[in-house]
């Protein structure tokens, strides 16, 4: 969805607040939005006002990041080729010592500005400058006056400089080839180095001024190829993998896990522990105001009656320094399955790393008042101790920190507080009913209105959904005592609690977006599935914690989630407001792809898609080699394992351009007819390295983070029952890939990465870490990693143990969103969010239609977690990944000719499809992202339709369908 601004309604006032309830943890909505249990017409008795001194009880509105666009080319469709073979060094050429300086014989230009002709841009004097007519396409061009070998060029631009231009190579200034490619010129001083080019002409090619004036050039200097501009040749040692999985080390034990999140105690009391992590807004708070017809302002369409969209909300957003002292847990202690008890009560304990003012828990959504939209609630729950609230008002943080309690026991066994059993202090709450709420009928608007009758209060009984939102109430002091500068008062994750069973993701019903618990049929991540999102926060919808996150694992999963928005070379967080990582600095080597994890799984998701011929490819995977004598598959001796796109240097960090860039540079389109008579366009980037072409490469987008955790829980066995010996009736079979573990050596099932050659979280996480982003780890102590075998006991600085665990365990608790195949109950005349905007019926004849065709052979609709996870979240959850975790011959359309292990160049492990339905709105404005391993394919048909290989009947099924059907099997996708 196109964001074009962010616009936000009001917060509540103090006054609302107080209005709304004594307990409310962010203000109520409007009108009697939040009357008391027994008397639900009547408003509560205010509390005492607060003084004028005292600070808001709101907290400071933070938008979330905006996403920022990726430079791309704007230059000619036409793309010129690179140098060939024969203008490239040869062989051999002597780089031993640094390169001497080139000089130029002549230069010309284009037209001129006055009399800043060519040649002073070659005379050695920075007072003087060649400067170009107003011209985008004006170029400059050096004549050596013979074939010369080049490694270095260096432009010292005035203010006016290229911000996209083209360095081509020549030998008789008619034919030219291109040497490198700028599309985000900075100006200064710019620097090339491993020109590898054999050339007697150089031309500095315009395409785009970064001013109004004309290219402005102080001096341009060449030099020889050297050992100081030139890249070494590498002695590569071939990737290991076992032969087959005849030594497959067993399945790890089982083990206690990190943290208990739910336990029963002997006489049947269930304890549900949770985190949670400071939030800007409310959920059900998006971009436009609104409310029901005739209730007030209702931004979500114009004055015709049309959507629109004015932002998302800043629900899902992390708050600044997300990771620093603002997570906390959450106890509820819920006797409804004791035996004997017939009016159930839940104890609520909360656990902050800092003081707290009293209250803040608000338990039931207001539904029974149309003026009630983004926020309000009702809140029958009795704070223990109420003077906590009052010294509340008065700025006191009169809740001390409790110490969070053992895993399986509780922290207060006994009497608890007052008399109140497994309460922990005045601060603890008490919910033991339903509330009372107005009976409600239909206006004449079809709105549902309080009708003059009251439902009486009731007892909880098992199976209430309860909406529980909790809050960050702290005071400047509170922050100050635990060396935390930053601000103090937050809003939080909004949950379902059933009672007797325990936290399951939600979705809005009518009347209002009313919480009810979705059906299990919808929980492709099991019951840590994300919440369907009703703040229009797509673009965060991938960087969800498991919603039964610990209360431990909570902060966890923040400090991990810091480390991949971390530059590796700076420290610097990629969203505002962070505190720099300063474990972090330095921690990258001089050639990398990108600097932070982040960088290319926009959103936590896919690589930005190959769209624009000249278009770097550095956000996706370049993986090289080169086959030797004895036809063995090798790193390439100039790239190594994977190609490096960016560098800089470490002495100074100023950015360098090595020559190892990838780019698009052109596309193969064809075009295919269904059976109906449509065509669908297919279209297949070509590539090109500005150094020497691998005879061996695979260019691989980044995938989507979520759910990882989950897949690793499957057990071996349940993947390998998967595997064919021969294949079935439509040609699907199967195949399990294995690789050693890079630490211990043993022999394991391989689950990730596009060839399924990586083990573990943890070895995915490193060999990421150190291929994209040139970093170490434990398992990749080095950077002779990279060519293919680590040197022994040789360790460089990078993630440590505790770092890379933090990495490991954020990775394990991304969430899945909950499959969006349910009608949400907007309010009348309140447009649906275009995300959850779904037909049920078409979704579900899509579901059939996906199974009836047997896409599931591959994409295994549903799956059981093991037992043994660290993780208690992820134990024993059922999963729908749509993935079956094996290899599976594509055909020659998907191949490259890159082998890992026992996957070919035509093998691809089946993608789990979870969370693909939101694929083109988790990046925002940052770019444009597609499907398939090198993001070729545009749309979700074009991705079946490259389908061959085992896959070829499934598609030719897709093929013959009516377009109806074809439209409900899309819609089933995006669904997921």
């Amino acid at each position: 969805m196109q964001k074009k601004s962010i616009s936000l309604p009001p917060l509540p006032s103090i006054a609302a607040l107080i209005a709304a309830a004594a307990l409310a943890a962010c203000g109520g909505g409007g009108g009697a939005g939040s009357s008391p249990a027994d008397q639900p017409a009547a408003p509560p008795p205010a509390p005492p006002s607060a003084p004028a001194s005292s600070p808001t009880v709101d907290p400071v509105l933070e938008p979330p990041p905006v996403s920022v666009p990726v430079d791309l080319p704007t230059g000619s469709p036409a793309a010129t080729p690179p140098l060939p073979p024969a203008l490239q060094l040869p062989a051999g050429v002597d780089v031993s010592q640094p390169g001497a300086p080139v000089k130029v014989a002549t230069a010309s230009s284009s037209a001129i500005e006055g009399a800043y002709r060519a040649d002073l841009a070659i005379d050695g004097d920075l007072g003087t400058r060649w400067s170009s007519a107003q011209d985008d396409a004006a170029w400059i061009q050096f004549d050596f006056g013979a074939k010369t070998q080049l490694g270095y060029l260096k432009l010292s631009w005035q203010d006016a400089y290229g911000k996209e231009f083209a360095l081509q190579g020549s030998d008789d200034g008619q034919t030219w080839y291109l040497i490198r490619y700028v599309t985000n010129g900075q100006g200064g001083t710019q620097e090339f180095f491993n020109l590898n080019a054999n050339v007697r002409y150089v031309r500095l090619q315009g395409v785009a001024r970064a001013t109004q004036y004309g290219y402005s050039l102080l001096e341009v200097a060449f030099k020889s190829p050297g050992s100081d501009n030139t890249l070494p040749v590498l002695s590569t040692t071939a990737l290991a993998f076992p032969a087959n999985g005849s030594a497959l080390a067993p399945p790890a034990a089982a083990q206690a896990p990190l943290e208990t999140v739910q336990f029963t105690l002997p006489d049947g009391t269930l304890v549900t522990r949770f985190g949670m992590v400071g939030r800007s807004r409310h959920g059900r708070e998006r971009g436009e105001d609104w409310n029901e017809i005739g209730f007030g302002v209702n931004d979500t369409v114009d004055a015709n009656g049309n959507p629109q969209d004015k932002g998302p909300g800043a629900y899902l957003n992390f708050v600044a320094n997300y990771f620093k002292n603002r997570t906390w847990g959450v106890e509820f202690i819920d006797n409804s399955r004791v035996a004997g008890v017939t009016k159930p009560t839940i104890v609520v304990n909360q656990y902050y790393q800092q003081a707290q003012k009293g209250g803040g828990q608000s338990f039931f959504r207001r539904f029974d008042e149309p003026t009630v939209t983004g926020y309000g609630w009702m809140s029958p729950g009795d704070l223990l101790d109420d003077s906590t609230y009052s010294q509340g008002q008065q700025d006191i943080a009169a809740c001390g920190v409790v110490p969070k309690p053992p895993q399986t026991a509780l922290a207060t066994p006994g009497a608890g507080y007052m008399g109140v059993k497994y309460a922990n202090d005045g601060c603890s709450v008490v919910l033991d009913n339903v509330p009372g709420y107005n009976a409600l009928s239909a206006n004449a608007n079809g709105v549902m209105v309080p009708n003059g009758t009251n439902v009486a209060s009731r007892a909880l009984k098992v199976g209430d959904a309860i909406e529980f939102t909790g809050s960050f109430f702290s005071t400047r002091a509170a922050m100050d005592a635990v060396g935390d500068s930053g601000a103090v008062r937050y809003y939080t994750n909004e949950v379902t609690y059933v009672v007797g069973t325990g936290l399951r993701p939600w979705y809005g019903v009518q009347p209002r977006l009313l919480n009810a618990p979705l059906p299990d049929e919808t929980l492709q991540g099991g019951t840590g599935s994300v919440s369907y999102d009703y703040a229009d926060n797509s673009t965060f919808m991938f960087q969800q914690p498991n919603s039964q996150i610990g209360m431990q694992n909570m902060q966890r999963f923040v400090e991990g989630r810091r480390w991949v928005h971390t530059n590796m070379w700076t420290g610097d967080h990629n969203e505002t407001g962070n505190d720099r990582n300063v474990d972090a600095v330095g921690l990258q080597g001089a050639h990398f792809n990108q600097s932070s994890c982040f960088a290319c799984h926009i959103g936590n998701g896919r690589s930005l898609a190959p769209s624009t011929i000249n278009q770097r490819l550095d956000t996706m995977a370049v993986r090289t080699a080169t086959t030797d004598a004895n036809g063995k598959q090798v790193p390439h001796p100039i790239y190594g394992v994977t190609v490096q796109m960016n560098a800089r240097s470490l002495a100074s960090g100023t950015a360098q351009d090595w020559g190892t860039s990838v780019r698009v540079a052109g596309f193969d389109v064809k075009t295919v007819t269904l059976n109906d008579g449509s065509t669908v366009e297919l279209s297949k980037p070509r590539v090109a390295f500005d150094g020497p072409t691998p005879s061996v490469f695979s260019l691989r987008s980044a995938q989507p983070m979520i759910g990882m955790g989950l897949l690793e829980a499957v057990p071996d066995a349940d993947i390998l029952a998967r595997v064919r010996s021969s294949p079935d009736a439509d040609g699907v079979k199967g195949t399990a890939n294995y690789a050693y573990d890079p630490e211990t050596g043993a022999v394991r099932l391989g689950r990730y990465g596009w060839k399924a050659s990586k083990v573990s979280l943890r070895h995915q996480a490193s060999a990421a870490a150190l291929l994209d982003m040139s970093v170490t780890s434990p398992p990749y102590p080095n950077r002779d990693c990279l060519s293919g075998k680590c040197t022994p006991s040789k360790v460089e600085k990078g993630l440590t143990e505790d770092e890379l665990t933090l990495v490991t365990r954020y990775l394990s608790l991304l969430a899945v969103p909950a499959q969006r195949s349910l009608a949400s109950g907007f309010p009348k005349g309140v447009s649906p969010l275009a995300a959850l905007d779904v037909n049920p019926t078409q979704v579900a004849a899509g579901a059939q239609i996906f199974q009836d065709n047997r896409c599931t052979a591959c994409h295994v609709a549903s799956m059981k977690t093991g037992g043994t996870s660290e993780f208690a979240e992820l134990r024993n959850q059922l999963i729908k990944p749509y993935t079956d975790l094996l290899l599976h011959d594509m055909g020659p359309d998907l191949a490259d000719n890159f082998v890992e292990g026992q996957a070919s160049g035509s093998m691809w492990r089946t993608s789990a499809l979870w969370g693909i339905g939101y694929t083109e709105r988790i990046p925002g404005s940052t770019g444009k992202v597609g499907y398939l391993h090198d993001g070729r394919a545009r749309t979700l048909t074009e991705a079946i339709m490259w389908h061959g290989g085992e896959a070829t009947t499934s598609r030719q099924r897709f093929e013959a369908l009516s377009a109806a059907d074809r439209a409900a099997l899309i819609a089933f996708l995006k669904s997921l």
